[in-house]
């Protein structure tokens, strides 16, 4: 059975209480949009894939999207799912290929996104922007390959930080940030990991 060219999509914000009030949107999706928001969700697995199809209902960005849910044929499913990017393992890190990283407190609790275009420029009087900072952290702690992030339309290589050496990086980093993401650093209880984003 072909897929179907275009899905009727309802979606409203995702809240926790039993009832909603939030407003219900109606979008029609072409199949391959839908199956980019899904890749962000799964990865590119093919099973996980049709099963949300099928399910008709995805969690995203704090919103719920629902529509009438169908079977996708594996050939059909995997004729699509060709046409976007694989991981590439065998990729070399460059950091001037890089264009944003998240940097993680714990496990994944507590991640502050940092932008390139943001940040790379110096504040007044400092010798070094954040964007510098990170660089630097970077060339201390090689990044390593970790996977394709859909989400971020990018290839995501990992430093882990050495134990203190976010510590030790801390006061510059703090004195070269931007004054809007100054309070969100000093909130980070210790950075474990650094993930780098270089799109292609």
């Amino acid at each position: 059975m072909p897929l179907p060219e275009t899905i009727p999509v309802k979606y409203s914000e995702e809240e926790a209480e039993y009832l909603s009030l939030r407003p219900v949107v109606r979008q029609t999706f072409r199949i391959r949009e839908l199956v980019d928001m899904i890749l962000s969700m799964t990865g590119k697995d093919a099973a996980r894939v049709r099963q949300v199809l099928r399910s008709g209902t995805a969690v995203f960005h704090y919103y719920r999207y629902w529509w009438q849910g169908f079977d996708a044929s594996e050939a059909e499913l995997e004729r699509l799912l060709a046409e976007f990017p694989d991981a590439q393992p065998d990729r070399a890190f460059a950091m001037e290929e890089c264009t944003k990283v998240h940097v993680e407190a714990g496990t994944g609790r507590g991640i502050l996104a940092v932008e390139k275009q943001q940040t790379a420029k110096r504040r007044l009087l400092r010798r070094r922007s954040l964007w510098d900072c990170v660089a630097e952290l970077a060339r201390r702690n090689p990044p390593r390959y970790s996977h394709y992030a859909y989400d971020q339309r990018a290839d995501c290589f990992v430093a882990t930080l050495a134990p203190g050496e976010w510590q030790l990086a801390r006061s510059e980093v703090l004195r070269s940030a931007q004054s809007n993401l100054t309070a969100a650093l000093q909130a980070l209880p210790g950075v474990s990991r650094i993930l780098f984003f270089c799109p292609r």
